[in-house]
């Protein structure tokens, strides 16, 4: 066990079994998942390289109070745009706000930009879990909420999947988390440690993406570090 010092005033001790950060759990759920993450290098992704690195088996966003961030920005897997997947990875997140992109696109002029669907999180845990569209339709679906976006926009929410206080309680913070996106067809579901944060159908044709690119963000605003490690994607066949 070992900690790492990030410059950003403070250590930050992120915590992890050398040998296991960069290589995928083992299990019978795992067949079929592709690293997405060699954990040596950041080959396969692109982003700022003032802001974004390879640490000890993660990937490392921070930013500084001497070089403050004015817009979001993302680090972007370049390797493929899955459409129906499960993508899983871990994360821990000192303070602020960062989340990961998924069916998402760059934003035209702004350099590692994009838009789309984000499973976020929050330093705080208060927010982690639910489903905001990056420069789109904001937040879609809260903790512990099912939601059909309708075809006109509205949200409606048809259920719940467990109770939002508990749900956001057993978000571990400055700790590592496991997070799950699995995405059919127009249907997402999020999960943070196994347990379901939110669930949505998204029937707004004109404004739904049904496939895209993955990406890690660093938020505008205050100083930040965000890790991420354990990054895999199996692709699903087509939902019928």
């Amino acid at each position: 066990m070992r900690s790492v010092c990030l410059a950003v005033g403070l250590c930050v001790g992120i915590l992890f079994v050398a040998h296991s950060a960069f290589a995928a759990p083992a299990g019978a759920d795992e067949a079929g998942f592709v690293s997405m993450f060699n954990g040596k290098d950041l080959t396969g992704w692109d982003g700022d390289p003032k802001l974004w690195s390879a640490k000890d088996g993660c990937i490392v966003g921070q930013t500084t109070a001497e070089n403050p961030l004015k817009t979001n920005t993302f680090l972007i897997w370049r390797t493929g745009k899955p459409a129906n997947f499960v993508l899983r990875f871990s994360y821990r997140i000192e303070n602020h706000n960062s989340g990961v992109q998924y069916r998402s696109h760059e934003i035209e002029g702004v350099p590692w930009g994009m838009g789309g669907y984000q499973a976020d999180i929050l330093g705080d845990g208060s927010l982690s879990g639910i489903v905001y569209e990056e420069r789109g339709r904001g937040i879609l679906a809260k903790v512990g909420e099912k939601v059909n976006i309708k075809a006109d926009g509205k949200l409606d929410v048809t259920g719940q999947t467990g109770d939002a206080a508990k749900l956001t309680a057993s978000v571990k913070l400055k700790d590592w988390n496991d997070y799950e996106v699995i995405a059919e067809g127009n249907h997402v579901i999020q999960k943070i440690n196994g347990q379901v944060f939110s669930e949505f159908t998204d029937d707004q044709v004109d404004k739904r993406a049904m496939d895209g690119l993955i990406g890690l963000q660093l938020h505008a605003g205050p100083p930040m570090v965000v890790a991420f490690k354990d990054l895999r994607v199996k692709e699903l066949k087509a939902a019928k």
